[in-house]
């Protein structure tokens, strides 16, 4: 009797808690939810030499922020520097830094740690692609893909989550991809790199929550193929509802998802839309709704690309 009581009392607990958060969400809809001031936050930026890292920094840079800027290409990265110092921001770090190496993800840690201070923002951004049917995708190319789409994001947690959870605050980004959530012909090492990305991600989100560490942040962003080097070459079959992204519409999403501290941020809208016909239909529409999403095609052109 006295479990049943408990049992019933947790429903109660948890659907009144599901409506208040319901009700917050609508209330967000309609009003602008509030920014926050990230002026003077150190932001750590992975694959910050080009594409959307690069236009990340930028607009970091413009909101007062410290910008600590990796990539293991240093010209590009040098070159990012530079911009982001001529759009306004007084203190940048560039660091070349191969994020498929453990031991090099924590040897320039420490040094960002030394030399600029506590990372507050950590957006692991930076992404490789193979573009080949998996039995034709080397196997080097495979653990390249893991190793800097996903293992990063372990090492990185690893060199920066500690200092937030000291100081209470912090915000943990990863860049995902819809290629996250469907499986996408030619690139399934891709999507299993970031499919684990995600996973990863939301889990460590759910330990800050049972943990109450409430001054963690997360967001996991998935967005649709964007226009950057890292997919030239391809196309969307239904460039109507999922058009490949200009990159500088996806930065802005970002910043303004980090801003508002959105858990999940899913660009465009439509994917979410897919992922719950995907969810609820039967079987076999479901595999067609995947695919329907999935409708991607990749050029052989298309290999071993950064962003």
């Amino acid at each position: 009797m006295a479990s049943s009581l408990k049992s019933s009392k947790e429903l109660v607990v948890f659907l009144g808690k599901s409506m208040i958060a319901f009700l917050e969400s609508l209330i967000f809809t309609i009003i602008p939810k509030p920014r926050k001031n990230v002026a003077g936050e150190i932001v750590l930026i992975t694959g910050a030499g080009s594409g959307l890292g690069r236009l990340l920094a930028l607009r970091f840079a413009r909101l007062g922020s410290v910008l600590v800027l990796w990539d293991i290409n240093k010209e590009g990265n040098e070159e990012t520097c530079r911009m982001v110092r001529e759009a306004g921001a007084t203190r940048v770090y560039a660091y070349t830094c191969d994020c498929s190496q453990r031991e090099n993800i924590y040897r320039v840690a420490e040094q960002v740690k030394k030399e600029v201070g506590d990372v507050s923002i950590l957006i692991n951004n930076a992404g490789v692609v193979t573009g080949k049917n998996f039995l034709d995708c080397p196997d080097e190319l495979i653990e390249k893909a893991l190793d800097v789409n996903f293992k990063a994001h372990l090492w990185t947690y690893k060199s920066f989550l500690p200092a937030m959870i000291a100081n209470e605050h912090g915000h943990l980004v990863c860049i995902s991809s819809s290629a996250g959530l469907v499986g996408i012909n030619k690139l399934a090492d891709y999507c299993a790199s970031k499919f684990a990305a995600f996973g990863f991600a939301e889990s460590v989100f759910m330990e800050t929550i049972v943990q109450k560490l409430k001054g963690i942040k997360t967001t996991i962003v998935c967005p649709f193929f964007i226009k950057t080097g890292m997919f030239e070459g391809c196309s969307t079959a239904r460039p109507f509802l999922l058009p490949l992204l200009e990159p500088e519409y996806v930065a802005d999403k970002i910043v303004d998802g980090i801003l508002t501290d959105k858990v999940y941020l899913n660009v465009p809208k439509f994917i979410s839309f897919v992922l719950f016909l995907k969810s609820i239909l039967p079987v076999k529409m479901a595999v067609l709704t995947a695919d329907y999403m999935g409708a991607f095609n990749v050029m052989d052109s298309f290999v071993g690309k950064n962003k």
